[in-house]
């Protein structure tokens, strides 16, 4: 059993579609309800995945630890096709997430109120060319892995879904926008979402 600690909507949904896929039974905590969550995470970001007397940080590199312990189809064993899904996967965290990260260190951080629209501004462009590479990607294949569902795409799943937060237009193309509803019409993201749902409900 895993303990998964998470903020609805967070990139941590990411992590526990893939623990649903899996078949991995978890625990989730809220992290504002964690006791000294810092002592988890010094950066204070989720997710935070304990496995055993193992706390593990950072979402890719949780990720991968689960898809390297559990036998999947999510994520190729070995050669070029494995290094392929793990650099989308780093596209995702590493290039796709920061470009949405100033969305949120503007909302939090900037007072006035032109200033700020003009960073959602210069962001969405930014955002908007990345999920053009996306789109590119997608033109001849469902996923970014191929045939098969893979963990770029529950990632990007989950940050597409940050846009509508904000005053900005973000647009996905028609590739892109499929392999998204694909995704989400999985039944392990439509029970990552429930769950955080029936939580934050106190169900």
């Amino acid at each position: 059993m895993y303990t998964l600690y998470f903020i609805p909507g967070a990139c941590s949904l990411a992590t526990q579609a893939i623990l649903n896929e899996l078949g991995q039974e978890s625990t989730l905590v809220h992290k504002l309800e964690a006791d000294r969550f810092e002592t988890l995470n010094p950066a204070g970001t989720v997710p935070v995945l304990v496995d055993g007397d193992k706390v593990l940080n950072e979402g890719v590199a949780i990720i991968l630890h689960l898809l390297n312990k559990h036998r999947n189809n999510l994520i190729p064993e070995s050669g070029e096709a494995r290094h392929r899904a793990i650099e989308n996967m780093m596209f995702a965290n590493a290039t796709m997430h920061p470009a949405y990260g100033r969305l949120f260190f503007a909302q939090a951080n900037v007072t006035d109120p032109e200033v700020k629209q003009q960073i959602f501004d210069s962001a969405s462009v930014a955002i908007n060319k990345l999920w053009q590479v996306v789109e590119a990607r997608l033109e001849h294949t469902p996923y970014l892995g191929g045939s098969d569902i893979s963990p770029a795409d529950i990632l990007l799943t989950v940050y597409s879904r940050w846009g509508d937060f904000f005053p900005v237009d973000i647009v996905l193309g028609p590739h892109t926008r499929q392999m998204v509803d694909r995704v989400l019409n999985r039944e392990s993201m439509q029970r990552a979402i429930q769950r955080e749902q029936d939580y934050s409900a106190g169900e």
